[in-house]
């Protein structure tokens, strides 16, 4: 027995010792909507030009959708206030004046996950330049942190997508409340109902071209789009499809899909000869080993409701497709 109490002290100071010696840092889990921002600033400074250009810039519209919308909803946090349980918002935007001009990227300060950007100033004129200047790196830092919280809640549970791996010859992961609307050879069209309405993502692919300007590739996609829509999307009434809506502006750009150069286009489509429509995101993503674009797209028909997280969803699962090797 006096050798049992012996080695269990020994146990419960090597124990300690190592309890003194763990540095481990452990950190609340962060909490937050999709797409809320915390902007911790001082009321003063939200009401003055530095809030505007918060307001104009982080919390602009988001471009492609048929009414106003920002692409994060900002809420407004003082200073004093900003400590407990407050601090563990997942995106935080703090804004400080009377310092260094600079704008400065956190990982995980107070929570985990959780991304906060640091920007301040010695004046309000540089504080705004500073917004100025990192607009574009602020919002996308926000926006891929976002993508993966979206992915990472969404992989709780997966819908079986053996038969796209197999046919296209990708990996993606979306939830199972989606079903297979409609699959024929190499196109895929996949969907979800919601109370107003559905989620749509089209899969398909068409043969790369290597001789495209940037202009002869924007009337490419809205040609094929438009064709793929006469043949696969029908309206509710005979002759009616899905088409690209001409009064409205497309929006062309480029990103990242598979760590692939992708072509994207954010516009309005709306159903010939019926009163439909609502946003879409399409990407051309350039699979050169495949001889390729493949081509991924979402949209959004939900009248009368906000499409803002619709279309997040959407770039969410577009953006977690892998090219299987």
């Amino acid at each position: 027995m006096r050798e049992f109490i012996k080695a269990l002290c020994v146990f419960l100071v090597l124990s300690a010792c190592e309890n003194v010696n763990d540095k481990t840092v452990y950190k609340p889990r962060s909490s937050g909507n999709i797409n809320d921002l915390s902007v911790v600033i001082d009321n003063e400074l939200w009401e003055s030009p530095v809030g505007e250009t918060i307001r104009s810039t982080i919390g602009a519209p988001l471009y492609g959708l048929p009414q106003d919308e920002p692409q994060f909803k900002l809420r407004q946090i003082p200073l004093s206030i900003f400590s407990g349980f407050v601090k563990n918002t997942r995106l935080v935007l703090k804004v400080t004046k009377g310092a260094e001009a600079s704008t400065k990227f956190y990982k995980d300060p107070y929570a985990s996950p959780q991304r906060m950007i640091l920007v301040s100033g010695m004046t309000n004129r540089e504080i705004i330049d500073q917004f100025a200047d990192n607009q574009e790196k602020i919002t996308n830092a926000f926006k891929a942190y976002e993508i993966k919280e979206k992915q990472r809640r969404s992989r709780k549970s997966l819908f079986n997508s053996t038969a796209i791996s197999e046919q296209l010859g990708i990996e993606i992961q979306f939830p199972s409340i989606y079903r297979l609307a409609k699959q024929e050879d190499d196109f895929f069209w996949i969907r979800r109902d919601i109370k107003t309405g559905t989620v749509n993502l089209l899969l398909y692919t068409v043969p790369y071209d290597e001789a495209f300007t940037k202009e002869a590739l924007e009337n490419r996609v809205i040609r094929t789009r438009d064709s793929i829509g006469r043949k696969h999307i029908p309206g509710p009434v005979e002759g009616s499809y899905m088409t690209t809506e001409k009064a409205y502006t497309p929006f062309f750009g480029k990103d990242k899909v598979a760590n692939l150069s992708s072509f994207k286009t954010k516009s309005i489509w709306q159903v010939k000869d019926a009163f439909m429509s609502g946003p879409f995101i399409n990407y051309w993503i350039v699979d050169k080993a495949n001889n390729r674009f493949l081509i991924a797209e979402g949209f959004v028909f939900a009248p009368s409701v906000e499409k803002r997280a619709y279309v997040f969803e959407l770039e969410a699962i577009i953006q977690s497709i892998s090219i299987k090797e």
